[in-house]
């Protein structure tokens, strides 16, 4: 019974350990599959982890060059707008050009996502506007170019008519001065003055107080350049005591603006030739003394002279 209860001991005890062995090797076998999904998940992860990292650099750096794009549009246009608004003109065209680029440039400021295609269309935009910009900046300087040549035309246009101008007021004030000297020459003028006092028979006496008359004789003198015709002579005779003398009717003329009392006057013809003149002034109570003779002939004084009667 001993030995039946040993064998079938030792039996049972292989069995168990057969079993034994076997599930060890079962869960050797679940540990170096776990092990090997383990590894293969985390070679996956790194990979994953690496890809990830490149995408996210690639993701920076298109970024950075987008910010970049965005920076350099951004310049460009605030360039567009400074040489638009150097064009300060009433050209409605420009004005509407320069409010495009702000416009873009607030545009291109509140943009939230940016991408290439949205880059390349404001980079056409600026573009766009930069070959308009330098079509006027191309108009202007044709203009200032044309403006410059006009600048020094009219300055020579300038010169030969100021210098015409010059000319011309030279030759008027020559003009004028050959006209002033024509009318100066053109006056007729009195010489060989002289007065004779007069008795009541009209006879020539020596001594003036018992004149009842006095004649003033004088030559007017020939000239070419006056004009031939009837002239009015005024005699204006001032005694020794200083006043004029004149006839109860204190005749005048004009002279210089003013009335003038003249002594008596006499209508002559004259032919540009020497003509002899006498003008006759009756009174009384004349003094001896020297006296002072004045001739007027169109508002002109011709001559004058100071005679000393006794």
């Amino acid at each position: 019974m001993r030995e039946d209860y040993n064998e079938n001991d030792y039996d049972a005890r292989d069995e168990y350990e057969y079993e034994y062995e076997e599930e060890q090797v079962v869960d050797d076998k679940a540990v170096r599959g776990y092990r090997i999904v383990i590894i293969i998940l985390a070679v996956i992860l790194v990979a994953l982890s690496a890809v990830y990292f490149k995408m996210h650099q690639e993701q920076k750096a298109d970024y950075a060059l987008l910010e970049e794009d965005r920076t350099k549009i951004q310049g460009d246009l605030d360039s567009l707008i400074v040489s638009y608004d150097d064009l300060k003109t009433q050209n409605d065209s420009i004005a509407a050009n320069l409010e495009e680029a702000k416009l873009l440039v607030e545009q291109l400021k509140n943009e939230r996502r940016l991408n290439y295609n949205k880059i390349r269309a404001y980079q056409k935009e600026v573009g766009t506007l930069r070959t308009i910009m330098q079509g006027y900046v191309r108009q202007i300087d044709s203009l200032n170019t044309v403006n410059k040549k006009l600048t020094k035309e009219n300055i020579s246009y300038k010169k030969e008519i100021s210098t015409a101008q010059l000319r011309a007021e030279m030759a008027e004030e020559r003009a004028a001065e050959l006209n002033d000297k024509v009318r100066v020459g053109s006056v007729v003028r009195a010489r060989s003055i002289s007065i004779t006092p007069l008795n009541s028979k009209n006879k020539d006496i020596t001594r003036v107080k018992n004149a009842s008359r006095l004649r003033t004789n004088f030559v007017l003198g020939g000239n070419e350049l006056a004009e031939p015709g009837q002239r009015k002579i005024y005699l204006c005779i001032t005694s020794p005591e200083g006043y004029i003398l004149s006839g109860p009717e204190a005749a005048t003329f004009a002279f210089e603006g003013e009335q003038k009392v003249y002594s008596a006057s006499r209508e002559v013809d004259y032919q540009n030739d020497d003509l002899e003149v006498g003008i006759y002034f009756d009174g009384s109570g004349f003094t001896p003394g020297t006296y002072k003779v004045e001739l007027f002939v169109d508002g002109k004084l011709i001559g004058q002279s100071e005679v000393a009667l006794r």
